[in-house]
């Protein structure tokens, strides 16, 4: 049987490095009214299971939308706990 493929949405980051990286949507939630996104890193087609990013989402259309990392680390970890009580 042939594996489905999935499409994601996309978004680009840059790395701390300062290398462009491309993340996909695995996932979005809300927490305290904002919008937030699990990102995971593309690499070569594949969406690598290494570890989940979590980025504020803010929409700019209907399919347009940037992406913040969330740098206060009190708030991350309220929003890292509220999404791993949702799983």
């Amino acid at each position: 049987m042939a594996e489905e493929m999935k499409e994601y949405v996309t978004f680009h980051v840059t790395a701390s490095d300062g290398r462009d990286v491309e993340m996909a949507v695995v996932d979005e939630f809300e927490y305290d009214h904002k919008l937030y996104v699990v990102g995971a890193v593309v690499e070569d087609d594949v969406i690598s299971d290494e570890g989940q990013y979590i980025y504020r989402c803010i929409l700019k259309g209907d399919d347009d939308f940037t992406v913040e990392p969330v740098r206060d680390a009190k708030l991350f970890r309220e929003i890292s706990e509220a999404y791993q009580a949702m799983e």
